[in-house]
């Protein structure tokens, strides 16, 4: 089962990184209220990037890896 990295941009156009299995589902989440605090306060969100791994714990490497960065440098990811 694949896993994914993704980045999600709120409402006010700020992002948001994260990792799931489905991405469809946890975008759905996020938009319902029932995921992260962070975009209860800001949603609704759209899933605009994702990276697919074969592990969780790679998944959640390159999360905390891209969360370092500044903004600036997570759009230019986007490109």
């Amino acid at each position: 089962m694949p896993h994914y990295f993704y980045l999600a941009r709120c409402s006010d156009n700020s992002l948001y990184s994260g990792t799931c299995v489905n991405l469809e589902e946890r975008e759905a989440l996020h938009n319902a209220g029932k995921g992260a605090k962070y975009t209860r306060a800001k949603g609704p969100v759209t899933f605009i990037y994702h990276e697919e791994f074969e592990t969780l714990s790679e998944a959640r490497k390159r999360e905390a890896e891209v969360k370092k960065w500044s903004k600036q440098q997570k759009e230019e990811l986007l490109i």
